[in-house]
Formats: structure tokens, C-alpha cells, sequence
């Protein structure tokens, strides 16, 4: 599991409470994201879609586009002016829009527990703890994106969240940042990881670098570890004893 600091490492930022609430959807071990490949990927695109965890909300012009949103049925958005476009703007780690995503994590984030708020009359509700941590997960979990992060499929992942390839190059970069401090290396060491591997050395983190780290990663997946630890004490707030329900019912289930 990533620390706070990795994470700070991996976006060159310092570290902040949308880096602890990403943290914290992690450490649920909901929708099996933790497997460092994917937790790669996982976190490369929110990243990314947080401007390196910046940003918990979509930032407002409007512009031309989100002028349009109002009029986005494809979002669930129901009628022209009625600030739908604004009012379900942007949150979270993974910036969901629109009211049908809203209503379909309202769903969800009930189904594991009941008290969870309705996001859709309370939109900044999905900034609240625990759910800014899990709103990303519940996106990626329900596309089905852990199954092309098992083919390093880095392409078909961003077209998922993103509609098409915007910021590709930023995705690709943040995954190779978090490849490389996940296996223990510096966010810029493609060529210590290249001569380690056996690759031409050349800095250059292109596809047969992505493969090789993608590798390293599965084989972390599967090298044996040691059984956890029993907890020691209970979870000492509520956020904690909240996330610890949360993880408890999904285990269950």
C-alpha cells in the first residue's frame, strides 16, 4: 500500500487531505485495487484527474463547455438552465459529473451502507470522509478497469474514464512515477530501473519500460508475504470506525 509521502512523491506535491482521502479509499480493500499493478494505474489516473491531487472539484468558468451541461443527457442532466450543469459539477478525486453519476454512487455507497448521504440533493457530500476516498473507486470498480490494468492496458483505461485520450502523455508519465516509487525507485529513475532490468538504458519510459515495470509490479502481487498482524486497538475516530464498517460489510459479502 502506497504511504502518504509516495503518494506526495509520485505528484511532486506536498503532501494534502485529497492525498489522505485517496489513502483512505485504498486502505478499505474495496474493488480489489490493491495489487500493485493496478494500484499503478489507479492512481496514475486520479492523478491525473485531480491535477496531481490539487483539485477535489471541477473548476468553474463556465466555459463554453460546461455551459453545455445543462443540455448533457448523457450525464443525466435534465433540462437547459436549470443549473443541473453546476450543481453536479466535478468532485472528487475522479471529477464525477452529471446526475446520473451522482445517483448511481448514491446507490452504490448504500448498498454497503445505509447511512451514506444523498449525494444527489447533497452533491458536496461526496467530499466528505469516507467517501471522497471511495467515489474513485466505485468509478473504477463499476467500468471494470482493474481487468485492463491487468493488460497494462494504460489506453483503454484512459478512454474509460476520460471519453478519449486527453492528457495521455500526463497518464503515462504519472504511471511511470508510480511504477517506480511502488518498486522501491525514485519518480525519475527510468534509467537505474532500465540497467536493473536488463533494458537499453536510455531514460526513456516508453512501452517496453511500461511493460517491464508492469512485470515487477504483478510479481509484487504475488510474492508471499507475511499474515498482517491482528489490530492492536480499535479505530481511534470516526472516520476510521466508519471505514472499517465500510470494509467490513464488503468482506462479508
Amino acid at each position: 500500500m502506497l504511504t502518504l509521502m509516495q503518494l506526495a512523491v509520485i505528484a511532486d506535491r506536498e503532501p494534502d487531505d485529497n492525498m489522505r482521502a485517496v489513502q483512505a479509499g485504498l486502505l478499505t480493500g474495496i474493488g480489489n485495487i490493491d495489487p500493485p499493478h493496478r494500484t499503478a494505474h489507479y492512481i496514475a489516473q486520479i492523478a491525473h484527474e485531480s491535477g496531481r491531487f490539487k483539485y477535489d472539484r471541477e473548476i468553474w468558468g463556465p466555459s463554453d463547455a460546461q455551459r453545455r451541461y445543462d443540455t448533457r443527457t448523457d450525464l443525466g442532466n435534465t433540462a437547459a438552465a436549470d443549473g443541473d450543469g453546476y450543481l453536479f459539477r466535478g468532485r472528487g478525486p475522479i471529477q464525477i459529473t452529471g446526475r446520473s453519476n451522482y445517483s448511481q454512487f448514491r446507490a452504490w455507497a448504500r448498498g454497503i451502507d445505509p447511512d451514506a448521504p444523498d449525494f444527489v440533493a447533497s452533491p458536496d457530500a461526496v467530499l466528505t470522509s469516507p467517501w471522497e476516498g471511495l467515489v474513485p473507486i466505485w468509478y473504477w470498480d463499476t467500468r471494470g478497469l482493474n481487468a485492463y490494468a491487468d493488460r497494462n492496458d494504460i489506453e483503454t483505461i484512459t478512454k474509460r474514464i476520460n471519453g478519449g485520450l486527453n492528457g495521455y502523455t500526463d497518464r503515462l508519465e504519472l504511471y511511470t512515477r508510480t511504477a517506480l516509487v511502488t518498486l522501491g525507485y525514485g519518480p525519475d529513475e527510468v534509467r537505474r530501473f532500465q540497467a536493473d532490468v536488463g533494458l537499453k538504458v536510455d531514460g526513456d519510459a516508453g512501452p517496453m519500460t511500461r511493460g517491464s515495470l508492469h512485470r515487477e509490479l504483478t510479481g509484487l502481487a504475488f510474492a508471499p508475504v507475511a499474515a498482517p498482524p491482528p489490530p492492536i486497538t480499535p479505530p481511534s475516530t470516526p472516520a476510521e470506525a466508519k471505514l472499517a464498517r465500510i470494509a467490513a460489510i464488503i468482506n462479508e459479502a
